[in-house]
């Protein structure tokens, strides 16, 4: 199906006196099946770049700026996303969840919508009941430094600013091989081998 035909269907779905009801109807189910079987989600692998890593200079939802290089000495979840992907939407409850457990940690979440408005980022983050920082690449001008390609894909980022890992495709971050990632990233303590050898 082409995206112009999924943003169609999305954008109708938004408007319709029963759209609303209806994706939240389907955001739940869609999220429950991605917590049953996490082997269709993305898998996280080491990411192999040793290039700087690209800036990121963003309004978010409020028009507050953020620059990714504020972040350092946190470890940051780079989340690329738009609303007309199923994916995306479906794994931004996990998202959510692995915010409020992070919580008073040095853990960040930086979710850039790509090629969308505000208004349309707003609806579909009240959707989800999502309350991380969404950062508005309307042109699609950081997605395309960060050279995306897939929808979604997310990067971690960590304490020195460095990418350590990527996922393209939706990631089941409740996983706890990703929680462990995170958490020693966090805490410093991280070999990168113990994750690959675990897959």
């Amino acid at each position: 199906m082409k995206k112009s035909t999924i943003q169609s269907m999305t954008r109708e779905t938004i408007t319709h006196p029963c759209g609303k009801f209806a994706l939240i109807l389907l955001i739940l189910f869609a999220g429950t099946v991605l917590a049953l079987r996490p082997a269709i989600a993305g898998s996280l692998e080491e990411y192999p770049d040793i290039s700087p890593t690209p800036p990121i200079h963003l309004e978010d939802l409020s028009g507050k700026t953020h620059s990714l290089q504020e972040y350092q000495g946190k470890v940051v979840l780079v989340n690329f996303w738009a609303s007309w992907c199923p994916p995306c939407l479906l794994e931004m409850p996990g998202m959510q969840r692995l915010r409020e457990q992070m919580a008073g940690k040095a853990f960040a979440i930086l979710a850039v919508n790509a090629g969308e408005s505000r208004a349309t980022a707003w609806k579909f983050l009240n959707l989800v009941k999502a309350d991380f920082t969404v950062l508005l690449d309307s042109e699609k001008t950081v997605a395309e430094e960060w050279q995306v390609q897939i929808y979604p894909t997310s990067y971690l980022i960590d304490t020195t600013g460095r990418i350590r890992y990527v996922a393209f495709g939706a990631l089941d971050w409740d996983a706890p091989d990703v929680h462990r990632v995170i958490e020693e990233m966090v805490s410093g303590t991280l070999i990168k081998s113990d994750f690959t050898d675990s897959q």
